[in-house]
C-alpha cells in the first residue's frame, strides 16, 4: 500500500465532511425539495439543488480546461448509455426515496442526527446494492438490461459536448457547454426572492465546490499512485456497499475515495447536528414504517446500480460532466418520487396525473 492510496479516504472524508455539515444544517435534501415544490409551491428546494449542480459543472469544466482535473475515464462517461437501466432504474430509485423519506445521501445525513431509522436504511441499501452489483440481482442487469446499452462510441464518450462535435462534424464544445449550464442557471436565478436567499446560494456554491474537489483529488492522486486509482467524485450508492464490505471483509486494502466520502457524511452531519443541538436518537414507530423503509432502501440500492447513480452521483457528479445520462436518469427518479409521494399522500400513484387528464 503506498502512501497515495492513504491519501484517497482522507480526502474523501474531507469532501464528505463538508457535505454532510452543510446539508445538516441548510436542509439540503432532494425529495424535501421536491415534496416542498409539488405541495407548498416553494420551489427554492429545488433551485438549491439545480445550482449545486450548475455550480459543480461551472468548477469541474474549468478544472478540467486547466488540466487540475481528468474525468475522461470516469465510468459517467463511458459511450455507451443503458436506456431501459436507467429508466427502469431512475424509477425504482425515486420511488424508494419517497417510501424512506429521503434519499441516500439524505439517508447518511440523518444518521448523522441520530436517526436509527436512516442506519437500517443504509444497511439494506449497501447490501442490495451489493447484490446488484455482484451477486443475484446483477444478473437482471447482466443478463438483461446490458443488451439494451446504446453505443455512442463514434463520440469517444457520452457528454454532451462531445455527442455535438460528433453529430454536427463542427467543434461545437463551448457552445453546448455554455448552453447546458446557461439555461439552469438562469432558471435558477430568475426567481428574485432565491437570489436573496443567502443560505442556499452558499449551499449550492459549496456542494458544487465539493464534487470539484473530487474529481481533481482522484484525478492527482491517480498520478501519483502505483496502484489503479477509479477517478471519481460524489456518489451514495457503490461506495455505501464499500463501506460496507470494508468493515466486514477488509483484506490489507486501503479504502477508497467513496468509502471516506460516507464517514465523512455522517461526521459532517453528526457535527452539525451537536452544533445546532440537533441530535435525536429516532426509531420506527411501528411495523408498517419499518417495512416501507426496508422497502424504499431496498429499491434506492437496486435502483441505484441500474441508474449508475443516485439523485447526487447522477444528479450532481454526472452533471459536472454533462453526460446524457443525467436528464434521463434525473427525470425517472423525479417521476418515481412524484409516484411514490403520491401514493402515501394521495393514496394512489397516478393521483397527480389525472388531474391532467
Amino acid at each position: 500500500m503506498d502512501s497515495a492510496s492513504i491519501l484517497l479516504p482522507v480526502c474523501g472524508f474531507v469532501g464528505g465532511l463538508a457535505l454532510g455539515y452543510v446539508a445538516r444544517r441548510n436542509f439540503f435534501c432532494t425529495l424535501s425539495a421536491l415534496e416542498q415544490h409539488w405541495y407548498a409551491g416553494n420551489s427554492d428546494g429545488v433551485r438549491t439543488w439545480v445550482l449545486a449542480a450548475v455550480m459543480a459543472a461551472i468548477f469541474t469544466q474549468l478544472a478540467a480546461a486547466f488540466s487540475l482535473a481528468d474525468t475522461s475515464t470516469s465510468f459517467y462517461l463511458t459511450p455507451t448509455v443503458g436506456i431501459p437501466a436507467a429508466i427502469i432504474g431512475g424509477l425504482a430509485f425515486g420511488f424508494g426515496m419517497s417510501l424512506v423519506g429521503t434519499c441516500s445521501f439524505g439517508a447518511l445525513v440523518r444518521l448523522g442526527g441520530g436517526s436509527l431509522k436512516s442506519l437500517m436504511a443504509v444497511l439494506v441499501l449497501g447490501l442490495t446494492a451489493l447484490s446488484a452489483q455482484r451477486g443475484l440481482l446483477g444478473l437482471s442487469r447482466t443478463e438483461f438490461l446490458d443488451r439494451f446499452r446504446v453505443d455512442l462510441s463514434f463520440a469517444g464518450d457520452q457528454s454532451l459536448p462531445a455527442l455535438a462535435n460528433a453529430m454536427s462534424g463542427s467543434t461545437l464544445s463551448v457552445a453546448v457547454t455554455v448552453l447546458a449550464i446557461g439555461l439552469p442557471a438562469f432558471w435558477v436565478l430568475s426567481d428574485a426572492g432565491f437570489r436573496k436567499n443567502r443560505r442556499a446560494l452558499l449551499t449550492g456554491v459549496v456542494v458544487g465546490a465539493v464534487v470539484c474537489f473530487g474529481w481533481i483529488a482522484t484525478s492527482l492522486i491517480s498520478e501519483l499512485s502505483f496502484d489503479p486509482v477509479q477517478v471519481e467524485s460524489v456518489s451514495y450508492i457503490a461506495p455505501v456497499s464499500d463501506s460496507i464490505l470494508q468493515f466486514v471483509a477488509f483484506t490489507g486494502a486501503a479504502p477508497d475515495y467513496g468509502v471516506g466520502m460516507v464517514l465523512g457524511t455522517v461526521a459532517g452531519a453528526a457535527l452539525a447536528a451537536r452544533r445546532a443541538d440537533d441530535v435525536r436518537w429516532e426509531a420506527c414507530d411501528d411495523a408498517a414504517e419499518l417495512s416501507r423503509h426496508i422497502l424504499g432502501a431496498a429499491l434506492m440500492g437496486f435502483g441505484g446500480v441500474l441508474a449508475l447513480g443516485c439523485t447526487m452521483g447522477q444528479g450532481v457528479s454526472a452533471a459536472s460532466l454533462l453526460a446524457v445520462s443525467v436528464p434521463l436518469t434525473m427525470g425517472s427518479i423525479v417521476l418515481g418520487a412524484r409516484m411514490g409521494l403520491a401514493w402515501l399522500l394521495e393514496g394512489s400513484p397516478i393521483a397527480p396525473f389525472r388531474r391532467y387528464s
